[in-house]
């Protein structure tokens, strides 16, 4: 099919469509020829989805018919509908599909922490390396602590929230390079498991955990999902699979916006926590135990709600006429 031609011939009447939706009134004549260009220019849209998908065609087809269905329909829906739909169905069924990268993600960081926190508790000369007799000190004897106690706690707050948020955004963005997130989650564990071999070597142990599960706990895996979704994508431009490797690509980056955003008020919840549970005088079990069912809520949206909407075929990718893209594949 000459594209060239074909947008010649029927642009009169898209542009018409067009000047139909963006009527204030319509009367029993421009809704007949309205709901006529409509049905006309979605043929259009099919043809050219299944003989030349050109991009920026399908995209100005998709979005005008789209429009006018919006018009035929009268449909507005809230935003708090919005709201709900994106936090309630989108983002758990993109979690859910990305639950395998997040648990290597996991895994990386566990494992590193793990054996990180191994070798420094049980090599003092190893530590040594790192931090000097005298700062491993005040680290397990005061800095550790005093850390969680840094001025007001609504501006603290705010720093975590900001700081987390931006080490999980980089995870997001900077996944398609594969190398970024896992430096950036070796990064964490290395550090994690430094801090935590210094504290059980000075009998500190407990107040580490005390002072980090209640914040951590979801924090961590905040940054291991935006690490597992940057690595999601990461994978679709190495093995696209059926799909041409652009499209698999913007598939997966449509995913990848998902999570970002979605993660943005569970980092908010988890420096509230940081920020006013962590350091309050409450006791130490009640403390990690609020963590600890922010944290199960988190993987419940996840794991359990996330299977859920994927049974009922709910992807979290945008609707097919806002995609604009359509392959068919076989077998």
């Amino acid at each position: 099919m000459d594209i060239d031609a074909f947008i010649s011939v029927h642009r009169p009447q898209w542009d018409r469509l067009a000047e139909l939706t963006r009527a204030r009134r319509l009367d029993a004549a421009g809704i007949d020829e309205l709901l006529s260009l409509y049905r006309m220019t979605a043929t259009h849209l099919s043809t050219v989805r299944s003989t030349n998908p050109d991009p920026a065609l399908t995209a100005r087809l998709s979005l005008l018919v789209h429009r006018a269905r919006l018009r035929i329909t009268g449909a507005r829906t809230p935003l708090w509908k919005h709201a709900r739909t994106f936090f309630w169905e989108d983002l758990p069924a993109t979690l859910y599909q990305a639950r395998w990268a997040v648990a290597l993600a996991g895994a990386i960081l566990l494992g590193s922490a793990l054996i990180c926190g191994l070798y420094f508790g049980l090599d003092p000369v190893a530590r040594g390396m790192v931090l000097p007799e005298a700062a491993q000190r005040s680290l397990a004897q005061r800095e550790f602590v005093e850390y969680y106690f840094q001025g007001e706690a609504s501006g603290f707050a705010a720093n975590v929230w900001t700081n987390n948020a931006w080490i999980t955004v980089q995870a997001v963005v900077l996944g398609v390079t594969g190398f970024w997130p896992v430096y950036m989650l070796l990064q964490n564990g290395l550090n994690l498991g430094l801090m935590a071999g210094v504290m059980g070597a000075y009998g500190g142990l407990g107040t580490f955990f005390v002072y980090i599960l209640p914040h951590g706990l979801l924090e961590l895996t905040c940054v291991v999902v935006g690490a597992g979704a940057g690595l999601r994508t990461f994978w679709a431009w190495v093995r696209p699979g059926a799909l041409p490797r652009l499209w698999a690509l913007s598939r997966a980056a449509r995913s990848l916006v998902t999570v970002a955003i979605g993660l943005v008020p569970v980092l908010l919840i988890a420096g509230f926590i940081e920020a006013f549970v962590t350091p309050s005088g409450l006791h130490p079990a009640l403390r990690i135990g609020i963590g600890v069912v922010a944290w199960v809520a988190f993987l419940a949206l996840m794991l359990g709600r996330g299977r859920q909407v994927r049974r009922q075929g709910i992807t979290g990718d945008l609707s097919e006429e806002l995609v604009g893209d359509h392959v068919a594949t076989a077998g």
